[in-house]
């Protein structure tokens, strides 16, 4: 079991956290795995006896797009040109200063939340407030909500909202050209 000690910090989870969403965004294998991670555990049910078999039609073959990593580079782009969010994630914290760090956070954080407003539209999933008891019909988008704690059974589900839920409801990146190579994150610079 590990302590609360061995637990990474605040600072050291924010690259990682970075790091997950954009190898997510562009490597479907990757997104499959941490999608395999995300599910929640649920209690082992007792077989029901089986049913005689009914004779089903062949369920159409699910087709996966393939993710090009140019948004992801694009969007990572933007991040860093706004909020030096790539600066801030490969710079070593460990010689600072917290009240530099809460400094440079609060930079890296404007900056984010400039390209989220300029190029996103974001809207809540739920529209209900956090901590309010909701229930769940059968049939619910498990797209749109994740089941967590102890999930036993079918529903309804009568649960506490715990978190909204983020949904793009509009992505407004620029167009680029032919020719740009989207690995460029940020040039390098140099003063003459």
């Amino acid at each position: 079991m590990r302590t609360s000690s061995s637990h990474p910090s605040f600072w050291r989870r924010i690259p990682l956290a970075f790091g997950a969403f954009f190898s997510t965004l562009s490597d479907a294998a990757y997104a499959a795995r941490v999608e395999k991670l995300s599910l929640p555990e649920v209690a082992p049910v007792a077989p029901a006896p089986a049913p005689a078999p009914v004779p089903t039609p062949a369920a159409a073959p699910v087709i996966l797009k393939e993710a090009t990593p140019d948004a992801a580079l694009q969007l990572l782009a933007l991040l860093q040109r706004e909020a030096r969010l790539i600066d801030f994630t490969q710079e070593n914290l460990g010689s600072h200063a917290d009240a530099d760090i809460g400094a440079a956070a609060r930079v890296v954080h404007e900056g984010c939340a400039k390209v989220m407003r300029e190029y996103f539209t974001i809207d809540a999933v739920r529209q209900e407030a956090e901590g309010s008891r909701i229930v769940l019909q059968e049939g619910f988008d498990s797209a749109q909500v994740r089941l967590t704690g102890n999930v036993v059974g079918s529903a309804p589900f009568t649960g506490t909202l715990s978190h909204r839920g983020w949904r793009a409801s509009s992505v407004r990146l620029p167009k680029l050209s032919g020719q740009h190579d989207a690995a460029i994150l940020a040039p390098a610079e140099v003063e003459l």
